[in-house]
């Protein structure tokens, strides 16, 4: 009798699990990876048709996709946001769910259980995977990851998110020893810092530590407005017992944070604990915060199939904001290449190719700015009226200089190969292409690209 009081028991959690959420409204969130994507997409599209008009040449419109595929690729695992409102469908799948689910599993159990059988031996068991432990294929992608930046370390986004994996999973020593190492090669990335310093809070147990604390505040001299840095910076005076200089900061991060941001419930609940332990009246302090973000249903899609009005006023002024930092500071180079991105994104590519000058400027010997410049200059030639047979000269000789300070680096080999394969010279592009090959298993979607490259050229193709 008490295994089946204990049955409907898990069952009746189960469908308090699965059920309400089918019945809460949903808003429609700010998807910016599903705006970037639809982007990528018209680019694709304007190219095929100027590739047919003759305006561009065949290696112009293959650099320019090459581009524009690995952006894709960069923002194709991103989810897009729920669709507004509850609809009707996932209101009957709620009430066929809550009706189905504990039928159907006494039927399945009435058939096939076995109340009354022993306990499984625990030799035979699983228990990783019972406990709730990663599974075997991401713990196989962890550890071939690892192992390709101990063959190539100086790849910080790599122990960045190698990194933010093992925090995910709880495993903070291995989580700070990887992002310690992202820190120390990304050149003052806050994204990166950040992330750094809020496992190292994690790990403590949730007070922020000494070198977490000056992570964060180091963060603020960069980025007063970070709002991630701000929260945590509260937190650690908090925990240090000045309440009044964390009550000011939270305020300020509750005053300056739209209504709808993930973290405004966060920094209520600290707002109100932190009033009441200095005896003053939580809601006499607590300021409003700013409008939602999220424009209304009826005006979240632009009649040209853009952004929303309100999303793209917000991205224009992010950029905008990000340029007038930069023109103040003007030796962030990874700031640069940010803006770069940013107006590639919004189809201004003359100013990219700037904001990619300016970098260069800084960094003249960066690898990954000259890559950057050149393959700005590639999709600024792209929207030109000015068909070529090859790549500007500009861009050849920033790949070039890519390539001889970093001999493996796999846009300018492609890029070259391309350039190279474009203007009949196949031994040249079969030897870029042989060097990018061996840097991929043929279990890499890209090694069939290549193969399939390297064989045209072989057959004159």
């Amino acid at each position: 009798m008490l295994f089946w009081i204990v049955a409907a028991a898990m069952t009746a959690g189960v469908v308090l699990l699965i059920v309400p959420p089918l019945l809460k409204p949903r808003t429609q969130a700010d998807s910016r990876s599903a705006y970037d994507l639809e982007v990528y997409r018209d680019q694709l599209s304007e190219l095929e048709r100027e590739q047919a008009r003759g305006l561009i040449s065949e290696a112009q419109a293959a650099a320019a996709k090459a581009e524009i595929g690995r952006r894709m690729l960069a923002v194709a695992d991103e989810k897009a946001a729920p669709a507004a409102a509850t609809p009707r469908s996932a209101k009957v799948l709620a009430a066929l769910l809550a009706v189905a689910l504990p039928l159907g599993a006494l039927a399945i159990y009435g058939k096939t259980g076995r109340p009354d059988a022993p306990a499984q031996p625990l030799a035979s068991r699983n228990l990783e995977q019972e406990r709730g432990a990663p599974p075997q294929n991401v713990l196989a992608a962890m550890d071939k990851l690892r192992a390709q930046l101990e063959q190539n370390p100086a790849d910080p986004q790599g122990w960045a998110i190698l990194g933010q994996a093992y925090a995910k999973m709880g495993r903070y020593t291995e989580a700070t020893d990887a992002l310690r190492k992202a820190v120390g090669l990304s050149k003052g990335d806050v994204d990166i810092l950040g992330s750094y310093a809020e496992v190292l809070t994690s790990a403590n147990g949730g007070t922020v530590p000494e070198e977490a604390r000056i992570a964060f505040d180091g963060i603020l001299e960069k980025d007063p407005k970070e709002p991630r840095a701000r929260f945590y910076a509260a937190l650690a005076r908090f925990q240090a017992g000045d309440l009044k200089d964390a009550l000011e900061r939270w305020r300020g991060l509750m005053a300056e944070s739209p209504s709808d941001a993930p973290w405004v419930p966060v920094v209520l609940a600290q707002i109100q604990q932190t009033a009441k332990a200095l005896n003053l009246d939580p809601a006499a302090v607590t300021p409003q915060p700013l409008p939602p973000e999220q424009p209304p249903v009826a005006e979240s899609q632009a009649p040209n199939g853009g952004p929303p009005p309100a999303q793209e006023k917000m991205i224009r002024g992010m950029v905008d904001s990000l340029a007038a930092r930069l023109e103040t500071n003007p030796a962030d180079v990874d700031g640069w290449l940010k803006l770069a991105r940013s107006y590639s994104v919004l189809g201004e590519r003359q100013k990219a190719v700037e904001a990619t000058l300016k970098a260069k400027a800084q960094a003249p010997n960066r690898p990954d700015v000259l890559v950057a410049y050149a393959t700005a200059l590639l999709s600024a030639e792209a929207r030109s009226d000015k068909p070529s047979s090859t790549m500007p000269t500009e861009a050849v000789d920033a790949l070039r200089q890519a390539l001889t300070a970093e001999p493996d680096n796999r846009d300018a080999l492609w890029l070259l190969g391309l350039n190279a394969a474009d203007a009949g010279q196949t031994a040249e592009a079969s030897d870029l292409w042989g060097r990018l090959l061996a840097q991929f298993q043929p279990s890499d979607p890209e090694y069939a690209l290549i193969r399939a490259r390297l064989d045209a050229l072989k057959a004159g193709g």
